[in-house]
């Protein structure tokens, strides 16, 4: 059973580094990148029998932290649209020295 979900945790985290190298638009990334913490999410949930009550903590501190990256992340898209009027990350010349 556990082969199950780690399988199906490194598939999720597959879906998401082909999602973050493939798309261009900062949307896409960002939630790519929140299914690559969900996927290590779940092999820390199916690995705690076995490591013991760690794995869980750590989930709720890496839930907490994913919250605030989303708050945070989702601010700074919103504010680029505001001044480039795209999600495209390839038009994101802001950032660059």
């Amino acid at each position: 059973m556990l082969t199950y979900y780690l399988g199906l945790s490194a598939i999720l985290f597959s879906i998401g580094v082909a999602g973050v190298i493939v798309r261009r638009n900062a949307i896409i990334m960002f939630m790519c990148i929140e299914l690559m913490l969900n996927a290590v999410n779940l092999s820390f949930i199916a690995l705690s029998p076995y490591a013991g009550i760690e794995g869980q903590v750590f989930v709720f501190f890496v839930i907490a932290v994913a919250a605030a990256e989303a708050a945070v992340g989702l601010a700074i898209i919103i504010a680029l649209f505001r001044h480039v009027e795209s999600v495209d990350v390839r038009n994101f010349s802001l950032l660059r020295w």
